[in-house]
């Protein structure tokens, strides 16, 4: 077999590897876009195409005095901008402070990092509710912000850690040299420097709140605090709840924030999601 016919058939597996993610990931999609514009509620009879669609369910979403979606997704966004910007500035102490610091317990505290990995949130969870409802924090959204504040420090101080020990040094030694302390070389050199991997940080932490259902079933029991994920799943909870279609209109509007922070963020994204990977 020829090197230029091995290469085609080589690229065909591809193209054939993608066609087949494609399938995967976009008929689910497309079914939930289709689903949100079927009149009725009923998921069984939905069609994929709907002889009439409508954006009822839609306008019922935010129209409907039945309808609690809005606060769900002030809710929502309020946990997760404060998650994305508090993850950035806790993470990034962290990781400098890994990074650039030589103190007692430094070493063993990244392999306790690594540990905290290895476990699956779900063993903490007793753990997170009786301390959530020791200092009264209990269905709060600030409960569930603490929980998610503190959850994703082992993984993202780490993958920071490794990004900041790949910026040299002597920038460090140049700007003492000049007079400059920690804090103002952390925030004029390190901070500039690691935007990429901030922004990952950023975007993974504002996604969480929208996306996680656990966490918020287990801390919060008013619907007036619940978050989008909880809110939607008790469309089609209850055993007579046939709000499908409703559930669908909501699920996709969720991508629009997620969408429009990965825009403003785009272009730190793949430098910072490949450089975590090689340098972390």
């Amino acid at each position: 077999m020829s090197r230029k016919t091995k290469s085609k058939i080589e690229v065909t597996f591809i193209y054939i590897f993608f066609l087949i993610m494609l399938v995967i990931i976009g008929y689910p999609l497309f079914w939930a876009i289709m689903m949100s514009l079927n009149p009725g509620s009923n998921m069984l009879v939905t069609e994929l195409f709907p002889k009439n669609p409508t954006l009822e369910h839609y306008k019922w979403l935010f129209n409907s005095p039945n309808s609690d979606y809005l606060i769900w997704y002030k809710n929502s966004m309020f946990v997760a901008v404060l998650n994305a910007l508090g993850s950035v500035v806790i993470t990034s102490l962290i990781a400098y402070a890994f990074s650039r610091y030589k103190f007692i317990g430094r070493k063993y505290g990244l392999y306790m990092f690594l540990l905290l990995q290895m476990f699956p949130a779900l063993m903490g969870m007793v753990a997170l509710y009786i301390l959530l409802n020791t200092i009264g924090l209990t269905d709060s959204l600030w409960g569930l912000l603490l929980i998610y504040l503190g959850g994703q420090i082992p993984f993202n101080a780490w993958l920071v850690k490794g990004y900041f020990d790949t910026i040299p040094r002597e920038l460090d030694e140049a700007a003492k040299i000049d007079g400059a302390g920690h804090l103002k070389i952390f925030w004029t050199i390190m901070l500039p420097l690691a935007k990429p991997i901030l922004a990952v940080v950023a975007l993974f932490n504002f996604m969480a709140p929208f996306m996680d259902f656990l966490l918020p079933r287990i801390v919060l029991s008013s619907p007036e605090n619940y978050t989008l994920a909880l809110g939607l799943f008790n469309f089609i909870n209850n055993q007579f709840s046939t709000n499908f279609t409703r559930f669908a209109a909501g699920a996709i509007l969720i991508a629009i924030p997620i969408a429009l922070v990965f825009l403003l963020l785009q272009r730190y994204l793949i430098s910072g999601l490949t450089s975590g990977a090689t340098k972390g």
